[in-house]
């Protein structure tokens, strides 16, 4: 159907509702009103309609305004008031500067709705406007309880500051990237950037299109608070019971922490034999006075769980050439000596920790900037403020009971 069918048709277009869950509860903690026009005995999404750029913005404003009509009417009724997540194109929205959204909202507060739980989802990445602008309105709003989501981020390109700058309550990550089999480990990296920006803004994650259980557990291991997608739920013009996946959800759930526990054992478990073979090997051979002996030797004795070490004083300062595994023969790489590493994220804090616990710590996966690989660091504390490096491969911790 073409824009003109569609706005002589309206009777044939209603709400249908996806459902959103939370991992703190295991139960649908919301909603998301989508529109769905009726063709053949059969719902068709309206999102070609909102989405083309030819149709008049005040067709798009006159059923964006229908369904949000029969959606509110029907989930004030509801005996919990859930969350109501209601999508707007912000281009369309500041037409006028959000007034008759607002009035809306209003006149259903009269009604019985509660504001607070009202979720209002924008792209940033579409707005062409001012973003200050933007901002105010969204500040201005925020002065009713109303909530705001920045939706498809990780499916667009997003601008982190603009994100910044709106400060959403919630960001909504989309997840079909991972069912690619060629996913690169960027993208893995932006989305760990997205959720340290959350953290930042104090905004919930949620994480949407999830197709799959493997999307469920990257979205639960990687701070997502709420859930959504077919996986789940699909959409459906009936509002499901709020508990209809409490027990299915709360067993993956926890399927997820035993695995990830296991994980975090192997990986202590990893830490305490590295701690150990290092102090054996350095007792063994205190007469080695150089670093590069020393990384030498621990090099060939650690051959298969590490490919390159290096020796640091406590400000960064390297200490040592490298020691890297190149055609399964180690070499000396001298050029490396007093470059400083003090920028590293966490560099700085874990030489403190390991001068106060005085053992050698395992670091998170990231991915060195170098090879490109996805890698763990252990580092170890020497004596004298020194501080040895063990670059990890990501063969040894996929081989090795899941430590990736």
């Amino acid at each position: 159907m073409d824009a003109l069918d569609i706005m002589t048709n309206l009777n044939l277009i209603r709400p249908f509702y996806q459902a959103i869950f939370s991992a703190d509860e295991h139960r649908v903690v919301g909603y998301e009103v989508l529109g769905r026009i009726e063709i053949n005995n059969e719902y068709k999404s309206l999102g070609s309609f909102f989405q083309d750029e030819s149709v008049p913005e005040e067709y798009k404003i006159e059923v964006d305004d229908y369904v949000l009509e029969i959606a509110l009417n029907h989930l004030i009724d509801t005996e919990e008031q859930p969350l109501i997540f209601i999508n707007r194109d912000a281009n369309i929205l500041m037409l006028d500067h959000g007034e008759s959204l607002l009035e809306r909202f209003q006149s259903f507060k009269e009604k019985g709705l509660d504001l607070k739980r009202v979720v209002i989802e924008l792209t940033e990445h579409n707005f062409l406007g001012d973003i200050e602008q933007l901002n105010h309105l969204i500040t201005y709003y925020r002065t009713y309880g109303l909530k705001i989501a920045i939706d498809n981020i990780g499916k667009e390109s997003s601008n982190f500051d603009r994100i910044g700058i709106l400060s959403p309550d919630i960001l909504k990550i989309d997840l079909q990237a991972l069912l690619k089999t060629n996913t690169a480990q960027s993208y893995h990296d932006v989305l760990y950037s997205i959720s340290m920006l959350a953290r930042k803004l104090g905004a919930t994650l949620l994480y949407e299109d999830i197709e799959t259980l493997f999307q469920l557990q990257y979205a639960w291991k990687n701070g997502g608070r709420y859930y959504q997608g077919f996986f789940l739920h699909r959409p459906n013009g009936e509002l499901p019971h709020r508990d209809v996946m409490k027990s299915r959800l709360g067993e993956q759930i926890q399927t997820f922490i035993q695995h990830e526990k296991k994980k975090l054992l192997g990986l202590n478990e990893l830490a305490e034999q590295l701690n150990l073979s290092i102090q054996t090997l350095i007792q063994k051979n205190k007469k080695l006075d150089e670093y590069n002996d020393l990384i030498t030797l621990l090099g060939k004795n650690l051959n298969d769980r590490c490919f390159r070490l290096y020796i640091c004083d406590e400000d960064g300062y390297q200490q040592s050439a490298n020691m890297i595994q190149e055609n399964d023969e180690w070499v000396l790489r001298p050029e490396y000596l007093m470059k400083n590493w003090s920028w590293r994220p966490y560099f700085l804090e874990n030489i403190v920790h390991m001068r106060n616990t005085k053992k050698g710590i395992l670091s998170d996966l990231y991915s060195d900037i170098e090879s490109g690989e996805t890698i763990r660091t252990f580092s170890y504390p020497l004596e004298d403020g020194h501080y040895l490096f063990i670059d990890i491969p990501y063969t040894f911790l996929f081989e090795n009971h899941g430590l990736y």
